[in-house]
């Protein structure tokens, strides 16, 4: 047993692996998510960007300012350095690109450290100045960054006299002199604005940084959850159109469906309008009734709470409709209802009581529910027996529409049972709760069983706060705005 188990476990991974594989995501797609996680991505935008604002905030100011020296070659030099004018351009070309090097050692940099009282050493003098030769040129362009304005000018033209004086005076031994004469032909000036932070540019790329991670959080939060977060999260495995979105309100916990308590509320005209999706999708049998079957994907998702608030928004429309509990593993209906749940469907089953000892009414004459009873040892068997079979023939005559809660998918395949008969099968999900990786094993299974859901439900799903604000001029009741501001107050 264990091993089948293991066995059947592996290859509905290999199905639903060779699924992904097989689908593409389409730019459709790739938006859906985006959408989904807006609030994952606004979170990291504002924090880069809010980031990047403190850190040019705290970043200190500084002032960047340059000299320019042009290389020459020097006319005066010695006869004995006449090969070396012969070839005048060439030599200065081949000499200059050591200059950004010298213009960094001790040589060039202490003389300036003494010209200007400077308390810095040579090494931290050298990492405020950027030397570079342009390529092909004969220039060297000396830039200084510094906290002061007026002494990084200072330093950047005391750096280039220095560089000059080595170069023509001390680079040669003996009595030579150098053949190159470095001239500055742009003095540095006092900058009239800090050249750091650059507010500008880091607010820019701030924005970008900010929404490309954004997005790729966004994407590896998809990619990483292992719940469904909507109904497009379900439709990905389930091939069924959704036929109502149940926003999560503490009133659902009630004794009571919705649209018996809060009639008025948005929350009943959802279970409304599922009401008039399953008459219009839902087969109709020989008899004229509908068999509508009631499962979800685990435990604790809300199936019980959606079949008594379908049950009864079909019986308020005038509908004969039987509710019967047919999840014998963990009854839950007549709590639901608070009614008496002693008596039920497995005393019918078992041959201890008849259906007319076992069903009862409930807020209107139409409405009749049949409770679990006690939980039997062999649920599965009472299930698939012919008294089953032929209590179900015999509602199917007597109501417009019969309503089947029954386990968990991933518990028991007891729905398949009653969906084999004619029912059209409503498959509940609630966001935050169901699985990907359980959605993706029943949809195999159905697949192999042939078999479809019509419709899907999505409990606790996200509120649509504009379209609540629009419904709540036409559908809520005096009782429901009292709650509805009472929450709002508690809440702040």
């Amino acid at each position: 047993m264990a091993e089948n188990a293991v066995e059947q476990q592996a290859i509905g991974t290999l199905n639903g692996s060779a699924r992904s594989a097989g689908s593409s995501v389409t730019l459709a797609d790739l938006f859906s998510i985006l959408r989904k996680h807006i609030a994952t991505i606004v979170v990291v935008f504002v924090a880069i960007l809010t980031a990047t604002c403190i850190f040019s905030a705290m970043s200190p100011v500084k002032y960047t300012t340059g000299t320019k020296l042009c290389a020459t070659y020097n006319d005066s030099s010695q006869d004995s350095n006449s090969a070396a004018q012969n070839n005048g351009s060439s030599y200065i070309m081949s000499q200059i690109k050591s200059y950004p090097t010298l213009a960094t050692t001790q040589s060039v940099l202490q003389p300036v450290i003494d010209e200007l009282n400077l308390n810095i050493s040579v090494s931290a003098l050298a990492s405020e100045i950027s030397v570079v030769n342009p390529e092909n040129t004969a220039f060297v362009n000396i830039s200084v960054t510094s906290t002061d304005g007026k002494q990084a000018a200072e330093i950047a033209n005391a750096v280039a006299r220095s560089l000059s004086n080595v170069v023509e005076k001390s680079l040669y031994t003996n009595d030579a002199r150098s053949t190159v004469k470095l001239s500055i032909v742009q003095p540095a000036t006092v900058p009239n604005a800090p050249s750091s932070p650059n507010w500008k540019m880091n607010i820019f790329v701030g924005v970008i940084v900010g929404l490309f991670i954004g997005i790729m959080a966004a994407l590896l939060k998809d990619v990483l959850s292992t719940t469904i977060q909507d109904d497009n999260d379900v439709r990905e495995y389930i091939d069924a159109p959704t036929i109502g979105r149940i926003p999560e309100d503490e009133l659902l916990e009630g004794s009571s469906p919705m649209v018996i308590s809060e009639p008025g509320s948005p929350i009943a005209e959802d279970f409304r309008r599922v009401r008039t999706d399953l008459s219009f999708i839902a087969p109709v049998s020989e008899t004229s009734c509908r068999l509508i079957v009631v499962t979800s994907t685990g435990e604790s998702e809300g199936k019980t709470t959606v079949s008594c608030n379908i049950a009864a928004a079909l019986a308020e429309n005038g509908a004969k409709v039987l509710l019967i509990d047919a999840d014998l593993r963990h009854p839950s209906v007549a709590k639901k209802l608070n009614i008496d749940g002693d008596a039920g469907l497995t005393h019918v089953l078992s041959g201890q009581a008849s259906v007319r000892d076992v069903v009862q009414r409930f807020w209107k004459p139409n409405l009749h529910v049949m409770p679990a009873g006690p939980k039997p040892p062999n649920a599965s068997t009472l299930l698939n027996s012919p008294i089953m079979s032929e209590l179900l023939m015999n509602a199917l005559q007597q109501y417009d529409y019969v309503l089947i809660d029954t386990a968990p998918m991933v518990v028991a395949n007891d729905a398949v049972i009653f969906v084999r008969k004619g029912g059209s099968l409503v498959m509940v999900s609630r966001r935050n709760q169901t699985r990907k990786r359980d959605l993706r094993e029943i949809s195999d299974e159905l697949d192999t069983l042939d078999m479809q859901v019509s419709g899907i439900v999505l409990n606790c799903a996200k509120e649509n706060k504009k379209a609540l604000e629009n419904s709540n001029y036409y559908y809520y009741s005096t009782q429901s705005e009292k709650r509805s501001k009472k929450r709002r107050w508690l809440k702040k």
